[in-house]
């Protein structure tokens, strides 16, 4: 299969997770502002999660681009990864329709941690299958964000369970660390 085929399926696939949050919102019952207050924890929580999908879907391109070829393990490590994406949806209503009670925050938190578990994998597949003299793999370097991710979301589930907002906030902070593109892919696009 073809880089470009798993790009394709992978941007209907996060399309999709995009469409079902968006439509797991609901409508205010009023015209003032008081009608709208009740839906503030699931429009942050969409947010947040439209934020991570954008993340994921940016670096997602760059990484692909950076692959020498695509293997079988590199299509079950990309499954991988979507499957964990997919339940996006479920812990982002979870948590929002709970207003971050401290279970939907933790598990919110887990749900992050296995994609970025599952992110990683995708690379290190990507590696393999690329061999010995694998860009990826001289790009990436040491990932100290890559590192530190998943120590971050580990963080943000232990403090969640009795500091929701504290939890939110480390959950926010690593979408900051990834909002602007892995430059260290970018770099291996560029002539």
């Amino acid at each position: 299969m073809g880089k470009g085929r798993l790009e394709a399926f992978s941007d209907g696939v996060l399309a999709i997770i995009i469409t079902i949050m968006v439509l797991e919102l609901k409508v205010p019952h009023g015209s003032g502002w008081g009608a709208i207050t009740p839906l503030l924890p699931s429009f942050w929580s969409y947010v947040l999660s439209f934020i991570y999908v954008g993340i994921y879907w940016n670096n997602h391109h760059h990484l692909l681009h950076a692959a020498s070829r695509v293997s079988g393990g590199v299509l079950w490590a990309n499954l991988h990864l979507l499957f964990w994406l997919s339940l996006l949806p479920l812990a982002t209503g979870w948590m929002g329709e709970n207003h971050f009670a401290a279970l939907p925050t933790a598990a919110y938190g887990v749900v992050l941690l296995l994609a970025a578990i599952a992110w990683h994998l995708l690379q290190f597949s990507i590696m393999c299958s690329d061999g010995q003299g694998s860009p990826l793999k001289r790009a990436l370097g040491h990932d100290w964000k890559g590192k530190l991710s998943p120590l971050l979301y580990l963080a943000g589930i232990a403090v969640s369970l009795r500091w929701q907002w504290l939890g939110q906030a480390v959950y926010a902070l690593v979408a900051l660390l990834w909002l602007i593109p892995d430059r260290r892919l970018e770099r291996l696009q560029q002539p």
